[in-house]
């Protein structure tokens, strides 16, 4: 019998979709999609669809401390994914575990919905830059979120794009991935900066309106390469690679009535 492959094993620290498209759902999709184990800590309930949000119930603190210890613990996690924390309390403690344990970790700063609705408090804000964005491995903010955390307006080129990046590696993030879906461009090409080198990592543009999720998903497929023992740059490429191609199959799916997902599943599911 051939030998039995153990997984890889990645942690995703978000909120909960009840539409399913976003947050720890996609996050976990996309991790199984690329052969990883998905363990999840859950920062806050929202009550979403496709066409927005409509409620958002956050976990205590405490719970939040409560699950991160249950699963380092227990599992040999090689990858940390966190993606919405939109409490200053919520912050500080997994600031306070992420140092405790040792870990550096994929930090998508999920600010606003697809929809347009606020998923940060307002105050929490200069919290993820002063107290995660110092643990991040990788950042991978997208441009509204990239002038929000910088102070500066939203890029409209790729040169912007590299100078904002350069003031969020100076809060102490290792590396950046600045995500440049929202140029009106033919393309849609995201930079990876670490201080030293400038990475292209360029992509056509595909006119869809499936595309709730993207930003979890990026950041979850670059955390399920970290796994797999990847360098960062090609990590960081294939995930680009398979967000690319959720994107253009999203239409197969035809869930819900807003802005629909991507489909985490494309190369696997039968067409």
């Amino acid at each position: 019998m051939p030998a039995h492959r153990v997984p890889p094993i990645a942690l995703t620290i978000a909120g909960s979709d009840s539409g399913g498209g976003a947050g720890i759902q996609a996050d976990l999709k996309t991790f199984s999609a690329l052969g990883v184990y998905g363990a999840s800590v859950i920062t806050a309930i929202t009550a979403q669809n496709t066409r927005g949000v409509t409620a958002v119930e956050n976990v205590s603190a405490d719970m939040v401390a409560a699950q991160i210890d249950a699963v380092f613990s227990d599992l040999d996690v090689r990858a940390v994914k966190i993606g919405m924390v939109s409490r200053r309390e919520t912050i500080a403690t997994i600031a306070e575990r992420l140092r405790r344990f040792g870990r550096l970790a994929v930090i998508d700063p999920v600010m606003v919905a697809t929809s347009g609705d606020r998923l940060l408090q307002q105050d929490a804000a200069s919290a993820l830059v002063e107290q995660l964005l110092p643990l991040a491995l990788v950042v991978t903010p997208n441009l509204p979120e990239a002038a929000l955390l910088s102070g500066r307006p939203i890029a409209e080129n790729e040169t912007e794009m590299a100078r904002q990046a350069e003031v969020l590696l100076k809060t102490g993030a290792r590396s950046v991935l600045i995500k440049g879906g929202h140029l009106e461009s033919g393309e849609a090409t995201d930079l990876l900066l670490d201080g030293h080198t400038l990475l292209r990592l360029p992509a056509s543009r595909v006119k869809t309106l499936n595309d709730h999720g993207t930003g979890c998903t990026l950041s979850a497929a670059v955390a399920a390469g970290l796994a797999f023992g990847k360098p960062l740059a090609e990590a960081a490429r294939a995930a680009k690679d398979y967000l690319h191609g959720a994107i253009c199959a999203a239409g197969e799916l035809q869930v819900g009535q807003g802005r629909g997902p991507v489909h985490h599943f494309h190369q696997l599911w039968s067409r």
